[in-house]
C-alpha cells in the first residue's frame, strides 16, 4: 500500500519519463511537485526501500517495472475519472484536473473496472491524453504541435500540452477544442506567431499557444 504522497511522487515520475529521457534528476521531480529537493530525495530513498524506483548518482530516478505499473494505474484511474466528470457529469474540461487529483487515489478495481466498462472503455480523456489499459500500456498517437506547421497545413486538434484552467478557459474562448481542423494561415517570421482557421473563423495566435496544442496533421 501506497500514501497518496508516494503515489504522486511515482506518478510525477512517470510524467516526467519519456522514450528519449528515462533517468529523472531530484530537481525535475521538486519542479513538478513544488516542492525542495531535499524532500524529493527522502521520498526517492523511501520508494527505492520499496523497489519501485531506482536511484543511481549522476544518472537519476527510474521506475522499476512494478513501479511503472503501479504509476500507470494511478494515470488510468486519473484520466477515466476526468472523461466521467465531463461526458457523465458536464464538468467543462477545464475543472475536472483538480477533482480527479483526489478521485485517482481510490484503491478499489473492481470500481475502476465497471467505471472503465460504463464509460465504453474510452482511450483518450478530455484533454488528448492516452489512457493506459489494464496492464499499464500506453497506446500514442502520432502528433506534433500546431508550432511546427507551416502556411497552408492543416490538422486536427487532438490534444495539449498545458492542461492548466486558465489555458483550457482561453482556449473555449477563442473556441479552439479537440476534434476541430485547424488550417495554418499565415505564419510570421518575426516571432512564428500564426494566423489559423477554425470552422471559417480567422484566428490569430502567439508561438506560446501554438507550442501547447498537438495536432495530427491531415
Amino acid at each position: 500500500m501506497f500514501s497518496q504522497s508516494e503515489e504522486n511522487y511515482l506518478k510525477a515520475i512517470f510524467h516526467l519519463t519519456s522514450a528519449e529521457k528515462s533517468g529523472i534528476t531530484t530537481n525535475e521531480i521538486a519542479e513538478k511537485l513544488a516542492t525542495k529537493p531535499s524532500s524529493v530525495t527522502d521520498m526517492i530513498q523511501k520508494l527505492s526501500d520499496k523497489k519501485v524506483v531506482i536511484y543511481k548518482k549522476y544518472y537519476g530516478v527510474e521506475l522499476t517495472d512494478s513501479g511503472r505499473k503501479i504509476a500507470a494505474n494511478i494515470v488510468r484511474k486519473h484520466r477515466l475519472w476526468e472523461v466521467f466528470l465531463v461526458e457523465k457529469l458536464h464538468f467543462p474540461w477545464d475543472e475536472v484536473h483538480d477533482i480527479a487529483e483526489q478521485l485517482e487515489h481510490i484503491q478499489s478495481l473492481k470500481l475502476i473496472r465497471q467505471l472503465d466498462q460504463f464509460l465504453g472503455f474510452p482511450t483518450q480523456d478530455p484533454h488528448g491524453d492516452p489512457i493506459p489499459d489494464k496492464n499499464g500500456n500506453l497506446k500514442s498517437i502520432e502528433k506534433c504541435l500546431l508550432s511546427t506547421l507551416e502556411k497552408n497545413e492543416s490538422g486536427i486538434c487532438v490534444g495539449v500540452d498545458d492542461s492548466s484552467s486558465e489555458f483550457l478557459k482561453f482556449l473555449d474562448k477563442k473556441g479552439i477544442t479537440l476534434g476541430k481542423q485547424i488550417i495554418v494561415l499565415d505564419k510570421e517570421d518575426f516571432d512564428d506567431s500564426l494566423l489559423i482557421e477554425i470552422e471559417n473563423q480567422k484566428i490569430p495566435i502567439s508561438k506560446k499557444i501554438a507550442n501547447n496544442l498537438y495536432i495530427q496533421k491531415s
